[in-house]
């Protein structure tokens, strides 16, 4: 009786599958058949009254009856899918010459541009890249830099002194070259560049601000010359404003170079001129450098007389406003909208 019961189920399942028409149907039918009190659940439990001898038969009829009602479940549910999805379609068609919609992702910062600009090509030239603390002592800061106490340099006008005058804002990277010179204890050549926040109290204005970005390059070795240090200038120039650029060293003081010269490239505007930009000379300082002067050398434990090197200096938010024509540094800290920053995308000489 129970195998007619189960042969009669299974010719009803698929009529019963032939009609069903959406989603909501074929679940109803789901639960008519295999809910808990569904026909082919109610079946099943009839095995207990079924005799021992039987009982396997039965089992395989229920299983057999059970897998083509999951296979008719699936087939109507992919069919049912399938027809929704070409409704939609015929529904919504799309126009594929139509732009796709451009999604927003971020964009570099233009002083971020120069930073990793400047890495790239100093680190092909075999330069580290290396950081130090912003919070630095007067020690670093100043005094191993050729800088004695009573410099004007240090006067408490111009530096962020956080306790007494042992603890400061570093007002340039330069402590990062001496914290190396010193870790290397002058026995090792240095090629590294000092990228970060520099502190000064200046006047918030269209050229300058408290808080500034510079990068500074040191290369300590044997038998270095200024002509090493112009042809590195000149490749950073070169790559930054174009390879027309012309570049020159005139004489300049700093307490921890000798000699020291501020490096000039030609004007970009007018090709050497004269324009508002150059200030009709035809040349713009970009930066400041010099050979190590030997005092510094002698403080951070080299040798004079077996090592010497060069070190040079560039503000990174005046090369960002040379480079993208920007007239106000105040761009680079109060305006972070992606249009603004998407302007300088393609902003090359």
């Amino acid at each position: 009786m129970e195998k007619d019961e189960i042969k009669k189920l299974l010719e009803e399942v698929s009529t019963t599958f032939a009609k069903v028409q959406d989603k909501k149907e074929l679940e109803q039918i789901k639960v008519e058949y295999m809910g808990k009190n569904g026909k082919i659940s109610l079946i099943n439990q009839k095995i207990k009254d079924v005799p021992t001898e039987e009982r396997k038969d039965f089992g395989i009829k229920i299983n057999e009856l059970k897998n083509e009602f999951n296979s008719l479940y699936k087939e109507k549910l992919e069919e049912i899918e399938n027809k929704e999805i070409n409704e939609l379609l015929n529904k919504e068609s799309i126009d594929v010459t139509l732009p796709g919609t451009k999604i927003n992702v971020g964009n570099h910062h233009p002083i971020e541009r120069i930073i990793e600009s400047l890495e790239t090509l100093l680190m092909s030239m075999g330069y580290d890249v290396v950081e130090g603390p912003e919070v630095e002592k007067d020690l670093y800061n100043f005094e191993l830099l050729n800088l004695p106490k009573g410099h004007p340099a240090r006067d408490a006008q111009d530096t962020f002194y956080i306790k007494g005058e042992e603890y400061l804002l570093r007002s340039q990277t330069s402590p990062v070259q001496v914290r190396c010179m010193l870790e290397k204890k002058g026995e090792e050549a240095i090629r590294i560049i000092c990228p970060g926040k520099t502190y000064r109290r200046d006047e918030d204005d269209a050229t300058h601000s408290h808080q500034f970005t510079q990068m500074e390059g040191l290369l300590i070795d044997k038998n270095i010359t200024l002509g090493d240090l112009k042809g590195t200038f000149e490749e950073i120039a070169k790559m930054l404003f174009g390879k027309n650029r012309e570049t020159r060293f005139r004489p300049s003081f700093y307490p921890f170079t000798e000699p020291s010269v501020e490096m000039d490239i030609s004007c970009f505007n007018c090709n050497s001129k004269g324009c508002h930009i150059c200030k009709g000379t035809g040349w713009i300082t970009v930066g400041g450098a010099g050979m190590v002067n030997p005092i510094v050398l002698k403080n951070c434990g080299y040798d004079p007389e077996v090592w010497n090197g060069f070190a040079f200096g560039f503000g990174i938010e005046r090369l960002a406003m040379l480079k993208y024509g920007i007239e106000d540094i105040r761009v680079f800290y109060v305006n972070h909208d992606l249009n603004v920053l998407k302007q300088f995308d393609r902003r090359e000489y």
